[in-house]
C-alpha cells in the first residue's frame, strides 16, 4: 500500500498559515500542521478533515527552540509520514525603535524567522528527495527589499529568507525540488495588525491584502515554479518605484510613513496563533490567540 504524501505547513493555526492550510486542503493535499500550542489547531484539523476529506496531522511546537525542530522531525519519521511540499510560514514581526526592545526579543525573532526556517528546510530535505517532484515555499516579505525604520531586525530576517531561497533554487533544481519565496506586503493577519494597518497612510492601506487572497496566489505560484511571488499590483509597483525614484524622495516618503506608525513598541506574532509570553507587548493580552491592547 502506497504511503500518503503530506504538505507540511509551519505557523499554521492562524493568519496566513491558516489560509494556506485551507487552500492546500481544498486542492486535496494531506497536511502536517505545526504551530504553537493553542486551541485553534485541533479545531482547524477537524474542520479540514470534515470539509475536504483529507488527512491532517497536527504538532504543537515552539520552533524558536532549536531542539524542538529536531524533535519535530523525529516524530514525523517515527510515524512514517512522507512529505513532498514544505511551507515555511512560521515567523514573528515587530514594530519598534531599535532601542525600545530587548536583546531577548530580537534573539527570538531571529531564531524563529531565520534559524527555524533554515533548520526545518534542512531536516525536511531527506523526505523531499524521496518524493520528487517536491516543493518548498518560504514566506518572506516585501519588507525584505527595503530598509524600514522601526522594522530593522524584521527586514534583515526577511532579506535573509529571500537570499536563502534564491540560492536554494539554484542548488536544489538538480534534485527536482523547486523553491519559491513568497514576498507579500501588509496583510490583515490579526486584529492587532489590522488596527495598525488602518493607521497607515492611504497608499499603504490600499496595498494591504487579506490572507484569503494571498494564499491561492502563493500556491499557484509555487506549483507553477515561480521563483519569487509578490502578490498585489501595488506591491509589485513599489518594487519598481524603489529602483527608479531618487533617494531623497524615497526618504521623504519613508519618513512620512514612519511618522504614522505608533511609536509604542509592538511585537506581534504574524503567523502563529499565540506568541511566546515574553513577546507580548506590555499592557496587552492574548484573546483567542490574538494580541490585543488592554
Amino acid at each position: 500500500m502506497k504511503s500518503k504524501i503530506y504538505t507540511l505547513i509551519t505557523g499554521a493555526s492562524e493568519g496566513l498559515g491558516k489560509t494556506l492550510a485551507i487552500e492546500c486542503a481544498s486542492r486535496g493535499m494531506n497536511l502536517i500542521l505545526v504551530a504553537l500550542q493553542d486551541q485553534a489547531l485541533p479545531g482547524l484539523r477537524d474542520f479540514l478533515q470534515r470539509t475536504f476529506a483529507v488527512d491532517v496531522k497536527i504538532f504543537a511546537v515552539d520552533l524558536s527552540e532549536e531542539t524542538n525542530c529536531y524533535q519535530l522531525f523525529e516524530k514525523i519519521k517515527q510515524q512514517g509520514l512522507q512529505i513532498n511540499m514544505l511551507i515555511n510560514n512560521a515567523g514573528i514581526g515587530g514594530t519598534a525603535w531599535f532601542e525600545e526592545e530587548t536583546a531577548e526579543k530580537y534573539a527570538c525573532l531571529i531564531k524563529l524567522n531565520v534559524l527555524a526556517t533554515t533548520l526545518i528546510t534542512r531536516l525536511s530535505l531527506e523526505l523531499l528527495e524521496k518524493n520528487t517532484p517536491s516543493y518548498i515555499l518560504n514566506t518572506g516579505s516585501i519588507a525584505g527589499f527595503f530598509h524600514l525604520p522601526k522594522k530593522q531586525v524584521y527586514c534583515g530576517t526577511k532579506s535573509f529568507i529571500y537570499s536563502f531561497s534564491r540560492s536554494l533554487q539554484k542548488e536544489l533544481k538538480r534534485l527536482n525540488i523547486h523553491v519559491s519565496v513568497l514576498c507579500p506586503g501588509g496583510m490583515n493577519t490579526s486584529i492587532a495588525v489590522t488596527l495598525m494597518n488602518k493607521a497607515m497612510p492611504l497608499l499603504n492601506r490600499l496595498s494591504i491584502m487579506e490572507p484569503e487572497n494571498v494564499a491561492p496566489i502563493a500556491i499557484d505560484g509555487l506549483l507553477k515554479r515561480k521563483n519569487v511571488i509578490v502578490p498585489g499590483k501595488l506591491n509589485r509597483l513599489s518594487l519598481v518605484l524603489d529602483k527608479i525614484l531618487p533617494e531623497v524622495l524615497k526618504t521623504i516618503l519613508m519618513n512620512k510613513t514612519t511618522g504614522k506608525i505608533n511609536s509604542k513598541s509592538s511585537f506581534n506574532n504574524y503567523y502563529n496563533a499565540a506568541p511566546p509570553k515574553f513577546l507580548i507587548p506590555k499592557g496587552s493580552q492574548v484573546v483567542l490567540g490574538v494580541v490585543t491592547s488592554s
